[in-house]
């Protein structure tokens, strides 16, 4: 993993990792068949599974930790895969059946909080990435409810991304930490990204 000093030098940690996730944001949202104008039920399962595969093992992972964003600083647990598998048994999707297989390599088990934060950062994310596809995607794909693209809870992803955000500075600074926290971003990004593409370019 590459960990620009430009990077880790940025005052603050969220234009940082802005900084050092942006082709790997840009790569994975122009990618993904469900960002298609022309985007069907089909793509949609496969995004599903494809983030089941990502956030299965990452989840109990996070749930081995009780500081950094696991702890009192953190946020209240995201109900990401409830929503994914309710959605996954909706009979909208009954004609869909391939799955995609999670990655075998385990994280870190000595990751630091720094470094979880930054994984979070991409997490949370992704979520407001999925408040805009639902905005497009409702009437398109009708009448499958996209119960993970609308998000738990009112008012949508914004309120939490906020706090989120807030608890991530507070909690995140200085050069060795911040660099920890890019890491732990490009690393979240580099296994959707292997999931999603196979880690081709």
């Amino acid at each position: 993993m590459n960990r620009s000093t430009d990077t880790a030098r940025e005052s603050d940690v969220l234009a940082a990792l802005r900084r050092a996730t942006s082709s790997r944001h840009e790569r994975l949202d122009s990618g993904l068949p469900l960002s298609a104008p022309d985007a069907t039920l089909a793509d949609y399962h496969q995004h599903l599974q494809l983030l089941r595969a990502w956030l299965a093992p990452l989840d109990a992972w996070q749930q081995s930790y009780t500081d950094g964003p696991q702890g009192p600083a953190g946020l209240a647990d995201a109900p990401h895969l409830d929503l994914i598998e309710a959605d996954l048994a909706d009979p909208a999707l009954s004609g869909c059946t391939e799955p995609v297989q999670a990655s075998p390599a385990p994280w870190p088990v000595d990751a630091s909080p720094a470094y979880r934060w930054g994984v979070a950062y991409v997490v949370e994310g992704s979520q407001l990435g999925g408040a805009v596809l639902y905005k497009r995607l409702a009437d398109q794909l009708a009448p499958h409810p996209l119960r993970y693209l609308r998000g738990a809870g009112e008012g949508g992803p914004g309120p939490r991304w906020r706090a989120f955000m807030e608890a991530l500075r507070a909690e995140v600074h200085g050069e060795g930490d911040v660099a920890e926290a890019c890491a732990g971003a490009c690393d979240a990004f580099d296994r959707i990204l292997g999931l999603a593409f196979g880690g081709k370019d």
